[in-house]
């Protein structure tokens, strides 16, 4: 996600700061090249030969007649993005006042002045956070283009945000973005149908490519509404669903003005009339009348005959012309963009391997659930061109 890219790393003084090794291990594993700058409090927290160990690189912990702040983040520095992570509430408002006390400080605003790409995750006690001194620091700086991935609110604190979140933030700011300006709908997961207040109709899916292309068409810029039953993203507006027609509800609403829509939900075939109380156990024989659910894609295409859809498409034959064949099929029928279709083996599963089906054509991928989001994202970019 960041190959290629260098993150001068800015490392403040939150304790929080125990976290940036591991931040910034991540950000290389992503393929960031990473370089520490620290202030004085970040020392006494963490120890810099730490975060050299973490990045390969040397510390900046003073800025000295070398110029360390110009040298990384001048017009023609070595950082393609600054990215502070902790950044303390006295560290916003300096950044937000042109405050050069520290080399942190110094290098934020040689970054701004030179138009480097500068994201910034904080964190602090969440009173703190709250102070009006604070949000107004915060709400200038973004009113700069800085990208500000918001803390998790827990226990009183405004915990730093997760590596993924942050790592995610950072490739937004530094890669291309094709989908800036674009609203992409994405459904992600299974649904559920309930038989009676315990039990529920199901399937295998995770949820994990749904997810990995909405990160993905985040990271290219676009504003992403992700329907699912799952837990609020930073990257995404949610709507939370349970059943095949809750889902399809929220669909219909969400792509009112959108650019796309990404079904890549495994939506319940079936539904059944729930029973207010708990089945009881032990009877020899139960029947449940099963009724057919509509076609989410083929209700949205009735009512929005020009929004281009992606679909997907699970099979268990195994056989891939038996995939393209019923991916031709869908793509046909619904007038889809493309279908993605894949053997009912690699739900739920981290590695996958599927086709990407076009009228006339039909590419393979293999690999993660992350490098497959970013191939829809992808095709979904040359679509919207």
């Amino acid at each position: 996600m960041l190959r290629g890219v260098n993150v001068a790393l800015g490392i403040t003084g939150s304790i929080a700061a125990v976290k940036t090794v591991e931040l910034a291990h991540e950000l290389r594993r992503q393929g960031a090249a990473v370089r520490g700058v620290m202030t004085e409090s970040a020392q006494g927290i963490v120890h810099p030969w730490a975060v050299e160990f973490a990045t390969d690189n040397p510390v900046v912990t003073e800025i000295t007649g070398s110029i360390e702040h110009v040298e990384l983040c001048g017009r023609e520095g070595w950082a393609d993005v600054l990215l502070l992570a902790p950044a303390t509430a006295n560290t916003v408002g300096k950044v937000a006042s042109a405050i050069d006390d520290t080399p942190v400080t110094t290098t934020a605003t040689t970054a701004l002045g030179a138009d480097i790409p500068v994201v910034v995750a904080p964190a602090m006690h969440e009173p703190m956070y709250d102070h009006p001194g604070v949000l107004d620091a915060i709400e200038r700086v973004e009113s700069w283009g800085v990208a500000f991935v918001p803390p998790r609110i827990e226990e009183g604190k405004a915990k730093i945000a997760t590596e993924d979140a942050i790592v995610l933030e950072t490739a937004r700011a530094t890669g291309e973005t094709p989908l800036a300006g674009r609203h992409v709908v994405v459904t992600s997961g299974p649904t559920s149908e309930s038989i009676d207040p315990v039990r529920v109709l199901t399937n295998r899916s995770s949820g994990r490519t749904g997810q990995a292309v909405a990160r993905a068409c985040y990271a290219r810029g676009a504003d992403v509404t992700l329907v699912h039953d799952g837990d609020d993203v930073p990257y995404a507006t949610v709507e939370p669903v349970e059943s095949a027609a809750e889902m399809t509800a929220a669909v219909e609403g969400s792509v009112e003005g959108a650019d796309a829509l990404v079904s890549a939900a495994a939506i319940g075939d079936y539904t059944v009339e729930g029973s207010a109380e708990k089945i009881r156990s032990g009877q020899e024989n139960l029947t449940l009348d099963l009724e057919p659910t509509p076609k989410l894609i083929d209700t949205v295409r009735d009512a929005h005959p020009d929004l281009p859809i992606v679909g997907f498409k699970t099979e268990t034959s195994g056989d891939d012309e038996a995939m393209i064949a019923a991916a031709r099929g869908i793509r046909s029928r619904a007038g889809l963009a493309f279908v993605v279709a894949n053997d009912a083996s690699v739900m739920g599963e981290a590695e996958t391997r599927a086709l990407v089906v076009r009228e006339n054509e039909a590419s393979e991928y293999t690999g993660d659930k992350s490098g497959l989001g970013a191939r829809v994202a992808e095709s979904l970019s040359g679509e919207l061109d």
